[in-house]
């Protein structure tokens, strides 16, 4: 098998080529640096950004994935703005999950300020089920994965669970920087955006950390599942 064919752990998926880096970088290198197999999807190439061409995007992705120790990350090339505008959407998310074989989907909240944001998360989810129904007509054998979790770009809502990130900020720091086009543009025709302005930065850090102080820690990520989870006893921890 290829890289690319062989069953991963987790398949995060995000709309854009940072926001998987906004939302649970942390999680994602903690679990490749403990051996998990972690790989990338990007629904679009952010080619309606204010700032940055999709060749600079796509490359910044890539040197995010190296940092993040991610096995490989993908770009669907769905149109920004317009995700899940079509029927076949929600075939490349099936068939993407059919071919990573995951035990784990990390996909974005469904309620965020960004339209994009909530459209994947709806999107997503579509896709997912659909990859585990067998007579759904995409390429690939059915696949469910164990459990579905999503993850916070800008909204946050209380979490199902939240997890420590401290160890693993710094590398969190350095994937979001590779987005230079994004956070720290130049050259001219840039503009001046959300990102671009140093709050941004620090209104993710303090979400993380506000997290992180809720649970006793410096830094932690939270996500929201639908379904009960379950513990041994109310003497266990996980």
């Amino acid at each position: 098998m290829s890289a690319q064919t062989a069953a991963v752990d987790i398949l995060a998926f995000g709309p854009h080529p940072d926001d998987l880096e906004i939302g649970l970088g942390g999680t994602l290198a903690k679990h490749a640096a403990l051996g998990h197999r972690v790989a990338l999807c990007d629904l679009t190439a952010g080619e309606m950004g204010s700032n940055g061409t999709v060749d600079e995007r796509l490359h910044e992705a890539e040197a995010a994935r190296a940092m993040l120790n991610a096995e490989w990350r993908e770009n669907l090339r769905l149109p920004d703005r317009a995700i899940g505008s079509d029927p076949g959407h929600v075939r490349a998310v099936a068939e993407i999950v059919r071919r990573a074989r995951p035990r784990v989907v990390a996909v974005p909240y469904w309620a965020d300020r960004h339209p994009d944001h909530a459209a994947a998360s709806h999107l997503i989810t579509e896709g997912v089920f659909s990859a585990g129904l067998r007579r759904f007509p995409a390429a690939g054998e059915a696949w469910k994965p164990e459990s579905v979790c999503y993850y916070f770009i800008n909204n946050a809502a209380e979490p199902s669970f939240v997890v420590d990130v401290s160890d693993h900020y710094e590398t969190k720091r350095r994937a979001l920087a590779c987005h230079a086009s994004q956070f720290r543009p130049s050259g001219q025709g840039t503009v001046a955006t959300r990102l671009t302005s140093p709050r941004f930065q620090q209104l993710v850090e303090s979400r993380d950390a506000q997290f992180g102080a809720q649970a006793g820690v410096a830094f932690a990520e939270g996500f929201v599942v639908r379904e009960p989870l379950v513990r041994a006893h109310l003497l266990s921890r996980g």
